[in-house]
């Protein structure tokens, strides 16, 4: 099955054996870094975990394999939060360690020490987020939510072809670090994430040291599990701050159409905020891809609606939905979600002139088939109980590149999306 405590680990304690390390791609650009990200690898703690390490792998005797189990020296550090007894906890795939019993770590120094992984790859792009106009002040902070399809690891490696990314830029030992850079540089309150196969290994035992709480539901049938040396199905995650956010309640959706149930997922949760006491719903989702099934989506999209429709108890309740919809705007699934009774609006339109206008793309790859460049990925958001504040802006094509994405600068096919909302004032 998906990981048995032996699985675990070796995806978490495998170095790159000589004869497992891919041929090496066109050398990126130095990255630059400051005097406080040099690599600190003989620390104290980094040496204590690593020894740790070593006497959980002499427990371990299944094979190794080079696909997405690599380590590095940032996961020396998290060796010691993860053992056999914490693996058994979560046969069924949604069970994770209890958080309790991991040490929390300080989000300057893992971004300290994932500067330290990548110190070969060229810097991170400069984003910046865009002020939008507001009613009035807040009398809370305002929510920050991230939406981000991160590329699953088996299947940018074995199944996406992207032929103008060289594979040493998917190497998982550096590119789970760019992704977690990411997350760090916008420190999200809530973080919705697709395609993720490494929930267990890597996102669920970090973020819970930062304080965050999560989630994940794998797809049924995940493509993943065609790629020879998989780490599991991939799935969506959702996380949360502990310290901003107590949870109300918590479903796990396999989404249908047309009655049958399908292999796509959502996660819906009820927060309430802990300054405010004011309650909302998050979801996260990913429907079917392709083109030729628009209409499968389109079903999807409205069986998520209805089940959403009860989560908010008829829209009494304020809705954020996250997702990778594969769907452009010109789709009726994109148009479901736009005229819904749950009064919705995409957040990121409000970056256009007119405010009605979907950036012209969140993700730019170059597969096999030629050139991709789409609008795929949405942040919905009650617009009668919720404001945007502020959003992150998108990558240019000049930053992107002509080789598109991933690349050595960005570990993803799909952009981050990121906003900040705040509640408006009950009547």
């Amino acid at each position: 099955m998906y990981q048995s405590p032996r699985r675990l680990c070796s995806a978490l304690l495998q170095r790159d054996a000589p004869g497992l390390r891919r041929a090496p791609g066109p050398p990126p650009p130095p990255r630059r870094l400051s005097p406080t990200a040099a690599p600190r690898l003989a620390s104290p703690r980094l040496l204590a975990a690593a020894s740790a390490a070593r006497d959980v792998a002499r427990s371990c005797s299944r094979t190794v394999y080079p696909m997405g189990n690599g380590t590095s020296r940032l996961y020396s550090a998290l060796a010691k939060t993860l053992n056999s007894s914490a693996a058994s906890q979560h046969p069924e795939y949604l069970v994770a360690p209890d958080p309790e019993h991991l040490e929390p770590i300080d989000p300057k120094e893992l971004l300290e020490e994932c500067r330290a992984v990548l110190h070969t790859r060229p810097p991170r792009f400069q984003r910046d987020f865009v002020a939008l106009p507001a009613d009035g002040p807040s009398s809370h902070p305002p929510i920050r939510v991230m939406q981000w399809n991160i590329l699953a690891q088996a299947l940018g490696e074995g199944k996406d072809n992207f032929v103008q990314c060289p594979m040493e830029a998917l190497k998982w030992e550096e590119r789970k670090c760019l992704i977690l850079e990411e997350i760090l540089a916008y420190q999200p309150d809530i973080l919705c994430l697709q395609e993720v196969d490494h929930y267990f290994d890597t996102f669920q035992p970090l973020l819970s040291r930062l304080g965050y709480q999560g989630t994940f539901f794998p797809k049924p049938w995940s493509p993943c599990l065609d790629v020879e040396h998989n780490n599991g199905p991939d799935g969506c995650a959702l996380f949360f701050l502990q310290n901003r956010f107590k949870l109300v309640n918590s479903a796990n959706i396999r989404l249908t159409a047309m009655t049958l149930k399908t292999n796509q997922v959502a996660i819906a949760q009820t927060l309430e905020c802990k300054e405010s006491s004011r309650q909302f719903c998050i979801a996260v989702t990913h429907l079917k891809a392709r083109t030729g099934w628009e209409r499968f989506r389109s079903a999807q999209g409205c069986d998520l609606l209805q089940n959403l429709q009860t989560i908010t108890q008829g829209a009494k309740i304020p809705l954020i939905v996250c997702g990778d919809f594969n769907a452009e705007p010109t789709e009726e699934v994109y148009k479901h979600f736009a005229s819904s009774s749950l009064n919705l609006n995409s957040a990121y339109k409000l970056l256009s002139a007119d405010g009605q206008s979907e950036p012209p793309y969140t993700t730019w790859k170059i597969r096999t088939s030629g050139e991709c460049r789409h609008t795929l990925d949405y942040i919905w958001y009650s617009r009668q109980a919720l404001s945007v504040r502020s959003a992150l802006d998108l990558l240019t094509e000049e930053q992107i590149g002509p080789n598109r994405l991933p690349s050595f600068n960005y570990p993803s096919d799909h952009l981050s999306l990121v906003c900040d909302f705040t509640f408006n004032e009950e009547p």
